[in-house]
């Protein structure tokens, strides 16, 4: 029986696109508004390529470092060289709004009595800042790091915060990620596992699966209600 719902945090719950379409929006910005979906795209895939890319290596920082680094080269693809736009943009980072159906989503499962927590590569700082940003604090039983253990997802160990935070078994979890990567990952893992696919993607192909595949977050509660 599930009796705890988890959240990767970036993409997730939380809209990695609304720095820089936040920052395009602002007087003096034309050179961004002609590219910010551009580069949204590549600070974000560049973001989560070098979190693989270092957990390969065994190079690890944390995820601010990688935000970083993701920014410096999406910057630099997209020809904007201009420090006080990277500044602007990392300070928006701390303040990303969540999805709008994340409040009454939260709200719901913890009305039903569902434990609820992130999972996220985020460093500490980032999430605690993150979550009050959004609102989201008070609707949250823990936030889990990756900075714990000291790699990124999706290795093992990551995953293994969850039950030693919420004393679970993998079948009690439902894990929800709109990375395809991460949920199949988790899947393989042994969570029950949820993809909000809002780009529309095809799955990946990896040694796991998730069970569900859905646009949004606004069904998780019915969802789980209607898990053995």
């Amino acid at each position: 029986m599930i009796t705890t719902c988890i959240f990767d945090a970036y993409g997730t719950l939380l809209d990695v696109t609304a720095a820089a379409r936040q920052a395009a929006s602002e007087p003096g910005q034309d050179a961004l508004a002609a590219h910010w979906p551009q580069l949204a795209e590549v600070w974000r895939r560049k973001q989560l390529e070098y979190s693989w890319l270092r957990s390969v290596a065994g190079t690890h920082v944390d995820f601010w470092q990688v935000t970083q680094d993701g920014l410096d080269y999406a910057l630099e693809a997209a020809g904007l060289d201009d420090p006080n736009l990277r500044e602007r943009l990392l300070a928006l980072y701390w303040e990303l709004g969540a999805y709008a159906e994340v409040p009454a989503m939260l709200t719901a499962l913890k009305d039903a009595g569902y434990a609820t927590g992130i999972l996220s590569n985020g460093s500490p700082a980032m999430l605690e800042g993150a979550v009050q940003s959004a609102g989201i604090a008070p609707l949250l039983d823990a936030v889990l790091s990756v900075e714990t253990v000291g790699v990124f997802k999706p290795h093992p160990s990551v995953y293994d915060l969850v039950g030693n935070r919420f004393a679970t078994t993998p079948d009690q979890v439902l894990f929800v990620s709109s990375n395809g990567w991460d949920a199949a990952h988790a899947g393989a893992y042994g969570f029950h596992t949820v993809w909000v696919n809002r780009a529309g993607l095809p799955m990946d192909r990896l040694p796991g699966k998730p069970q569900h595949v859905i646009p949004d977050l606004t069904s998780i509660p019915d969802l789980v209600r209607s898990l053995p």
